[in-house]
């Protein structure tokens, strides 16, 4: 992820629109016909035509207020998971063709989990992002372009958390945001841990970290997981839409965490988060307009001469 995605960051704004382009062939995941602001309580779950789905074992609501934190990679005083029970957590996207396959995947085994997406991404494209809330996942922030917090000074800090909140409101169609950050790198600055707290953002680390950005093989993938699985015996687990083996590897992943009686827990947040109007300025300056709207770019954009 750290390696990779340092790559990724720096390609330039058209190649991150050809990407986009892209990923108007891969099929769009089906999505229910109403689902609740991101990181609100979800409505009750549409019927799952996958008798052996995974599914959804129970819905936790969290009050992120003052700043709790969650994943004993870290943080040690919320233990609110049972034996054999997991929450999913997807890092870094939105990204073309990922994304949209470990939505596929999710969607298939009719469960849930939670997305961090980078701001820049969700700016990106915005419209693999309200896929990813339509389907009734919740949805948190991973700062504006996934710096170093622990690099920065105290004000820079700031404004990476506050924009890349505000990217991900204004790409989900100016919504608010489930109240859930998590830290590049797992790299927690005190101040800003304080920081957040202030804005009562409840702290996600990990409780298994998969290391799939390390990985090319999508079996690679799955035994990372499901080895720490046995270890720990249930958890937090952290992975990345943005890494295509772990798109590849979502399907059977899945299959293996039913088969091994794993039970995944959706996690929702109380109150989300509302960005700061000085902040979604900024990104609607620096990323320009329209993100509100975007439709994908093939509904939009189509080629009907030469070659």
């Amino acid at each position: 992820m750290r390696s990779a995605l340092a790559i990724a960051l720096a390609i330039s704004m058209s190649a991150a629109t050809a990407a986009w382009a892209q990923n108007a062939q891969a099929p769009a995941p089906a999505a229910p016909s109403a689902a609740a602001a991101p990181g609100m309580p979800v409505p009750a779950a549409a019927k799952c035509d996958n008798p052996n789905a995974l599914g959804v074992a129970r819905v936790v609501e969290i009050d992120t207020t003052g700043g709790p934190g969650f994943g004993f990679e870290h943080f040690k005083a919320y233990d609110f998971l049972r034996d054999h029970e997991i929450v999913l957590t997807f890092d870094d996207g939105p990204w073309p063709g990922n994304t949209p396959a470990v939505l596929k995947a999710l969607a298939d085994q009719c469960t849930k989990a939670v997305f961090f997406p980078i701001g820049k991404h969700a700016g990106w494209h915005p419209e693999i992002l309200k896929q990813v809330a339509a389907a009734g996942h919740t949805v948190g922030s991973h700062t504006w372009s996934h710096k170093d917090l622990s690099k920065l000074n105290e004000q820079d800090g700031k404004d990476e958390i506050e924009k890349g909140i505000a990217a991900v409101s204004i790409a989900l169609g100016n919504q608010p945001v489930g109240p859930f950050f998590r830290f590049p790198a797992l790299k927690h600055p005190p101040e800003l841990v304080k920081y957040l707290g202030e804005r009562n953002a409840g702290i996600f680390s990990t409780d298994m970290d998969s290391f799939d950005f390390k990985m090319r093989k999508p079996e690679q993938v799955i035994a990372s997981v499901m080895k720490k699985l046995e270890k720990h015996g249930k958890g937090i687990i952290l992975m990345h839409d943005f890494q295509q083996a772990t798109a590849h590897a979502a399907p059977e992943l899945l299959k293996k965490l039913k088969d091994g009686g794993y039970k995944v827990v959706q996690v929702v947040g109380k109150t989300p988060i509302q960005p700061k109007k000085e902040y979604t300025d900024i990104v609607l300056k620096e990323m320009g307009g329209g993100l509100e709207e975007a439709r994908p770019m093939s509904s939009v954009i189509k080629t009907i001469g030469g070659n």
